[in-house]
């Protein structure tokens, strides 16, 4: 999608420079795409604390059992 956005161009130039990325395209998605990821996380911590799931973590990762050789 094609559209006009007036920008800081210091703020611009420096997500570039500390990411490492060339276009300015590219830098503004990766922006993007980092803003919803951490709003996602945000929204995920809200359950903290009220799921209860009934699982062993030990069995799930296959603690404690006699291991043969």
């Amino acid at each position: 999608m094609r559209t006009t956005l007036d920008l800081p161009e210091d703020l611009l130039n420096q997500a570039m420079q500390v990411t490492n990325i060339r276009t300015k395209t590219k830098v503004i998605t990766v922006a993007l795409e980092e803003l919803v990821r951490k709003s996602k996380i945000s929204a995920l911590k809200k359950f903290k604390g009220k799921v209860d799931l009934d699982i062993d973590l030990d069995v799930l990762r296959d603690r404690n059992r006699c291991r043969h050789i």
